[in-house]
């Protein structure tokens, strides 16, 4: 049986790649690293599951461990995101931060959509956060509402 010896990346479509790679550089310091993609191939549909699709792609490294592919799909016409947290398959980006009250400042300052205020995960009223007691969470939107969260571990 064979075993995943590590994450290599997360694919994020977007409707607008340029917009996204200058949002997630401007805004979260995700710098993307040169590295771009493009395909018009209808070979990829059965890989993908679409009918002869187009795509252009751009890398960034999230920190020094993971690579974030943003992805434009050109074809076919994607719908836009429309996902809650609780929706099956519905994932979210989480991202370390080392000050949360830093980053909710400059958040704010560029009129980024933040969900709530963030929050201490801390024992009590139907919260039990084991061994993150004490870590700071933010649910943000990015462009496209996407949903991201930041995660400032306790000192």
């Amino acid at each position: 049986m064979f075993k995943v010896t590590r994450m290599n990346h997360i694919g994020v479509p977007v409707s607008d790649l340029d917009r996204s790679v200058r949002w997630y550089e401007d805004v979260l310091g995700i710098a993307a690293n040169g590295v771009t993609i493009s395909a018009d191939n209808a070979a990829l549909g059965p890989v993908l599951e679409l009918e002869n699709p187009a795509m252009r792609a751009a890398f960034s490294l999230a920190g020094d461990n993971v690579l974030l592919e943003l992805i434009q799909y050109d074809r076919p016409t994607p719908k836009p995101f429309d996902g809650r947290n609780c929706d099956v398959g519905m994932m979210h980006l989480c991202f370390e931060v080392d000050d949360m009250d830093a980053a909710v400042r400059d958040l704010k300052e560029r009129g980024v959509h933040l969900n709530s205020e963030p929050v201490v995960l801390a024992s009590g009223e139907g919260i039990h956060p084991g061994e993150l007691a004490g870590t700071k969470i933010l649910y943000l939107r990015d462009p496209d509402g996407i949903q991201l969260e930041l995660f400032e571990l306790p000192a």
